[in-house]
């Protein structure tokens, strides 16, 4: 049964469906966040475990952590490979039992008959390992070979530059990825799955993972230049032959391109049960362990920067509803909001306080005006550089640059000129706050020169654009998130029920359910 409950298996929806309506419980664990939008939403975290209650629908499933229950979006969620998990109790039994003929009988009340032990979940679990990698081949193959390829033959319709943009580093990646296949052919225990000692392949190339960084950077860019191609009806026509002359599986290119963002965080995921089914005084047990500290590393370390690319379209539309805007854009030297606030602003050589809004950002402060009308329209008033700037905490009485006592106060002074600014705040924990996140700037700053984080000119240009476009003249200002925005735009595709289930990959989040007595039945008080 647990064979059937594999990720993404989702043409064996009835049996599970049937499973659910048996009373069975169905786990599945949390590919990506999930953000809601709407109360009858189930917001998650990556990794968490979602208790699933309701899959009869393909797209929008219903679900339930701890006390909590709500619909939430079948492709961001695998199923869990070992289904028919044992008690708690039973681990802990496990863990502490080297399974004497007492401890056996003990085990036997816990687990009930037919239930798999322990040595088969890891069976399972490196199994699905094994097999989702060499399909994952399978499916890097087919890009280059099936699109990269024929892409190149075509010089009258892409440039190097085009393909670079649309495929990133995906050869890189191919080639990578047969490597570090190799290697976990040879540690594969094939006549005793669960003595395979696979955790030392993810540590030898734990470095190689870190090139996924540079494509899920890159991804945003490659929806955008796809997106404009997929206008043109001889492009269209082509990549639909490349897909049918290579044979592959009716998924439309932005949707194959999707499939190594997925696989990068899906690896602490399935480490994270490799771990959890292997004995301690198992021999793969240190690696196995230490492989899924590496990989949720670059895992943590991919998410943050594509969650640092996606929200460059909030910082520019923000810029474009400021007010009298002077002097570079934001993002040409920054990237992420590190806080923001009310604070009152002194600067020499005039001493007469502000109220003003200040925006914390790496490497630059910004400071507006509000209206005294609308209070919520901005006017830009400054900037400072906090590359040059050196914080201090003024302690309560006297101020000896401004002469005046003050409360709740921190300075800003320049470190190569005569710039000082006072800036003071209603609470004492709000000054404490500001602290912090000047710190936090500071981190930041270090942090994105160690791992070498910067953004291209066409990512800030495009960013920009984007927020000139979604402004028209006469319109509210509203935020939007074109990445995203174009990847639920996509139609979901209909794939053939007898297709093997490792090349099933679910693209993009679904369209939202909208049948209305259906969500009224779920609001009833009878569900719970």
């Amino acid at each position: 049964m647990t064979r059937q409950l594999r990720s993404m298996g989702f043409q064996y929806g009835s049996r599970r469906t049937q499973l659910i309506s048996d009373g069975s419980v169905v786990y599945a664990e949390a590919l990506w966040d999930h953000v809601t939008m709407d109360i009858q939403e189930l917001g998650f975290k990556a990794g968490d475990v979602i208790e699933v209650v309701d899959a009869t629908n393909k797209e929008w499933w219903w679900g339930r952590i701890m006390d909590s229950e709500g619909w939430f979006p079948a492709s961001f969620v695998r199923l869990r490979v070992n289904q028919d998990e044992p008690m708690e109790e039973y681990l802990a039994h496990l863990e502490e039992a080297q399974a004497g003929d007492e401890d056996r009988a003990s085990l036997g009340l816990l687990l009930g008959p037919g239930l798999p032990c322990k040595e088969q979940m890891r069976t399972n679990v490196i199994n699905e390992i094994m097999s989702t990698e060499r399909d994952y081949i399978k499916h890097l193959k087919d890009i280059c070979e099936g699109y990269i390829k024929q892409c190149r033959k075509r010089t009258d319709m892409f440039t190097e530059e085009q393909l670079r943009t649309i495929f990133g580093n995906i050869e890189e990646i191919y080639r990578f990825q047969r490597k570090f296949l190799k290697g976990l052919e040879k540690k594969f225990n094939k006549e005793k799955p669960h003595l395979s000692e696979i955790g030392c392949c993810f540590l030898e190339h734990q470095t190689d993972f870190q090139i996924y960084s540079e494509y899920c950077n890159n991804h945003p860019n490659a929806c955008v230049q796809l997106s404009k191609l997929m206008k043109i009806n001889k492009y269209v026509f082509f990549f639909e032959a490349c897909r049918l002359l290579q044979k592959m599986i009716d998924i439309s290119l932005d949707g194959f391109l999707l499939t190594p963002v997925q696989k990068i965080c899906k690896y602490p995921l399935q480490l994270a049960e490799l771990l959890k089914y292997t004995n301690p005084q198992h021999r793969d047990y240190k690696d196995v362990e230490a492989a899924l500290n590496a990989m949720k590393n670059v895992a943590r370390l991919i998410n943050e920067r594509k969650r640092r690319l996606e929200n460059i379209d909030k910082i520019a539309q923000w810029q474009s509803s400021i007010e009298d805007w002077e002097g570079e854009d934001v993002l040409s030297r920054s990237s992420e909001l590190i806080f923001s606030g009310e604070l009152t602003k002194l600067s020499q050589p005039q001493t007469k306080s502000q109220q003003r809004m200040f925006f914390l950002f790496d490497h630059q402060m910004v400071y507006c005006k509000k209206d005294l009308l609308r209070r919520d329209m901005l006017y830009y008033k400054g900037r400072m550089d906090m590359d040059h700037m050196e914080v201090i905490d003024v302690e309560d009485g006297k101020e000896k640059d401004f002469n005046i006592s003050v409360k709740n106060a921190l300075k800003l002074r320049s470190l190569t000129g005569d710039e000082v600014h006072l800036l003071c705040t209603k609470k004492p924990e709000q000054k404490q706050r500001w602290l912090r996140a000047f710190a936090d700037e500071r981190r930041q700053v270090h942090h994105d020169r160690e791992t070498g984080f910067t953004l291209t000119e066409v990512q800030k240009k495009q960013a920009m654009l984007n927020a000139c476009k979604s402004h028209p003249a006469g319109k509210p200002k509203a935020v939007t998130r074109p990445y995203c925005d174009f990847l639920l735009r996509q139609k979901h595709p209909s794939l053939p029920t007898a297709l093997p289930q490792q090349q099933v990959f679910m693209l993009a989040e679904p369209k939202r359910k909208t049948t209305f007595w259906h969500n009224i039945g779920r609001l009833t008080p009878f569900k719970k």
